[in-house]
């Protein structure tokens, strides 16, 4: 792929982003993404996936103004649909996906991150947000619906109407990033997060993701529902037995994850 490159080894992911200077894309990284994304749902020995860029001071600059500018209204859309789409499916997947934000992460590069399960930050990454109005359209793939379900709908309006970018500080007081590391140290704080999962009640993990994810689209009395149904597939596996046993007998569980 020549957009991103992706790594496997002991349980984790690693999709490293490298589009040009600002990991500004079009449609071409976006179906490498897809292709990545797939490749890692059907792996079941993959229990965590990491978005990360190895491109100096940008996660990502969003999507490319040039293709944007060439493309036909119709083209666009389908665009934005593909994108959202693609982002939708780590939604949806039972691995942990994680945005490790190392450079700026504003338009579609926030809107991507916003797609992972959990954002980490460096504290000299640079600026997050979503100034897309500037440009006269909004953020169309996930960042005035992902975003406003993260953060709350009184701040999402603002930081997409005023098109602000705010530090790694700002992002995580309003809860937009999960922790903010010391910039040097982001990526590997990010790959102990990962290994703590790997090494963890895995399978627990995967459920207890889908039963948020898929549950906060729910009314409560079907969610609660559902949550049970997860609950009786966890109470029958092999890890509920082990975590039960361990605990009685005081003693460390060896999770095998399922």
């Amino acid at each position: 792929m020549s957009n991103l490159t992706l790594k496997k080894e002991n349980g984790i992911a690693e999709i490293h982003l490298h589009i040009n200077k600002t990991n500004s894309y079009g449609l071409e990284f976006y179906k490498e993404l897809n292709a990545a994304i797939d490749e890692i749902r059907f792996d079941s020995s993959i229990k965590v996936a990491i978005l990360m860029s190895d491109v100096p001071k940008f996660f990502s600059a969003g999507a490319d103004i040039n293709f944007l500018k060439a493309a036909e209204p119709r083209y666009k859309t389908q665009f934005c649909l593909f994108c959202n789409e693609t982002l939708d499916k780590m939604a949806r997947s039972p691995q942990i996906f994680i945005a490790c934000l190392e450079g700026h992460t504003v338009g579609g590069g926030l809107e991507m991150a916003l797609g992972c399960d959990l954002r980490f930050m460096g504290d000299q990454a640079g600026k997050i947000g979503l100034p897309e109005i500037s440009l006269g359209v909004l953020a169309g793939t996930g960042g005035t619906q992902r975003l406003a379900r993260l953060i709350g709908f009184s701040r999402a309006l603002d930081m997409n109407i005023t098109g602000k970018t705010i530090s790694p500080q700002e992002a995580l007081d309003i809860g937009l990033v999960n922790d903010v590391f010391p910039q040097e140290q982001t990526r590997e704080k990010v790959l102990e997060y990962a290994e703590k999962i790997v090494n963890s009640a895995s399978y627990a993990a995967a459920n207890i993701k889908l039963s948020i994810m898929n549950g906060k689209e729910m009314p409560l009395n079907v969610a609660i529902r559902y949550e049970g149904e997860l609950q009786n597939l966890l109470f029958r596996s092999d890890d509920a037995k082990e975590g039960l046993s361990a605990f009685l007998e005081k003693r460390e569980a060896n999770w095998i994850g399922a």
